[in-house]
């Protein structure tokens, strides 16, 4: 079948790096990507694998009274006295 196609700009410089690294014609190199791409794209999808959970760990009881004044939980971090 003979067609025309309006390829994108990378897309043809890929073409041409595997057509020089090839040594095929144009004709081939274009059939065997479209080939390759079209098999995989009928392909179903691959099973995702299990998101990656971080382990838990115990850091023990919290060392200030409250975390929700950071000046003074920095200042008891550095052994500073907080009015």
């Amino acid at each position: 079948m003979r067609t025309t196609l309006t390829l994108d700009d990378d897309v043809v410089a890929l073409t041409q790096r595997v057509r020089d690294a090839s040594g095929r014609s144009l004709k081939a190199t274009v059939n065997e990507a479209l080939r390759l791409g079209l098999t995989g794209m009928l392909k179903p999808a691959e099973p995702t694998r299990r998101p990656y959970r971080t382990p838990s760990v115990d850091l023990g009881r919290c060392l200030v009274g409250s975390l929700d004044d950071v000046a003074e939980v920095l200042a008891n971090a550095e052994d500073e006295r907080f009015s």
